[in-house]
């Protein structure tokens, strides 16, 4: 199942949600692939979007990604077509807190049209 639900991950060029996982397979409980998720995310492999439309997201980090601040980046949201897409070379812009204050994670999400929707 891991393997699998990588491959579909591995294939998009999008973010996306548990449901949208689920429709590639035919007889596959979803508390399976949100564990297979879990998994993947816990070991750095994945990392999930709130986006803003009521499903969290998820989509394959970069070889070297540790889910820290400085790894970061900005996503995309089509307004026509739905899908997430994100933009590994668009830093999360940093931040000056006020004292007392830590960053501990961010949510930067861009929403206009895509290229494909043009």
């Amino acid at each position: 199942m891991r393997q699998l639900v990588y491959e579909i991950l591995e294939k998009q060029k999008k973010a996306l949600s548990l449901y949208e996982i689920e429709q590639q397979f035919d007889n596959v409980e979803r508390s399976t692939i949100f564990r297979t998720l879990k998994t993947f995310q816990d070991n750095y492999l994945i990392h999930s979007i709130d986006d803003g439309t009521g499903a969290v997201k998820y989509a394959l980090c970069d070889d070297d990604c540790t889910c820290k601040p400085d790894d970061l980046h900005i996503h995309f949201l089509c307004n026509k077509c739905g899908q997430t897409h994100c933009m590994k070379d668009m830093p999360v812009p940093k931040m000056d807190l006020a004292e007392g204050f830590s960053f501990e994670n961010a949510n930067f999400v861009v929403k206009g049209i895509c290229p494909n929707c043009r």
